[in-house]
């Protein structure tokens, strides 16, 4: 079972990362992929993945942390990028967050140009949404991805999931399928084909039902696991066979 979103290089993990990673491990979380949010973290993910081979690492700027970031940090980017390609595995986590309160206009210029950065290192990326698929789409369709990605978290109808398929995305299911009012998205989580999703937990956020208030972790992979397994009626061997081939198929090709 992998873990296709975690931010462990994240501060609320430093007292206890390695114990963290371990006890994942011991229920079954093989490997785990941490995006970028920011570039003060870039090199901490490089160093990490490099300690621990069964962590791997994307490199992106969030649009959550835009505030702090400068236009050079794209050509920093684009240099690690180069140095790190034998490791990175993607571009992200970026995307449009029409709820935090950074101009739209910023937003889809970091955004594009991250996009086109993908297209030119030939990486797939990892996209965070929020009110804002249509856009996001539109985006998509324009640069042409050729390697595709991952929607992280995915919230949305069967029709906007049917359009990143079409795209040549995958869905990550995590933390919001466990919670019985979410139901659009457990509804388009139930009918989309297996081989679109991924496993994710959003660690240290997104706590799972029940969970709330409480610091998430790839722990609790095995409980999203579960949630998914009952509301699809299909095996956890089944899911976890297939996320792992889907997240292997994505991340791990040069095609």
């Amino acid at each position: 079972m992998i873990d296709s979103h975690c931010h462990l290089d994240f501060p609320q993990f430093d007292e206890d990362r390695v114990s963290v990673i371990e006890n994942a491990r011991g229920k079954g979380v093989t490997h785990f992929l941490i995006p970028g949010t920011q570039a003060k973290y870039w090199q901490k993910q490089c160093q990490l993945a490099q300690r621990h081979p069964q962590l791997y690492f994307a490199l992106g700027i969030h649009p959550y942390f835009l505030d702090g970031a400068k236009e050079a940090d794209l050509d920093t980017l684009n240099e690690y990028l180069t140095e790190c390609r034998s490791s990175v595995v993607a571009v992200g986590e970026i995307g449009l967050d029409f709820v935090v309160g950074i101009s739209q206009k910023e937003q889809q210029y970091f955004f594009d140009a991250q996009l086109e950065l993908a297209v030119s290192h030939k990486l797939p990326v990892i996209i965070h949404h929020r009110r804002s698929h249509n856009q996001i789409i539109r985006s998509l369709k324009n640069k042409k991805i050729p390697r595709g990605g991952v929607i992280h978290a995915f919230s949305g109808s069967e029709q906007e999931a049917s359009s990143y398929i079409e795209l040549g995305f995958l869905l990550g299911a995590g933390g919001t399928l466990t919670y019985p009012r979410a139901s659009k998205t457990r509804n388009t989580l139930r009918q989309v084909p297996l081989e679109n999703l991924l496993l994710e937990t959003d660690s240290p956020d997104m706590p799972i039902y029940g969970r709330q208030g409480n610091r998430n972790s790839p722990e609790y992979l095995p409980e999203i696991l579960a949630s998914l397994s009952q509301l699809r009626e299909e095996s956890q061997e089944q899911i976890e066979k297939q996320t792992d081939i889907n997240f292997s198929n994505l991340f791990m090709s040069d095609s």
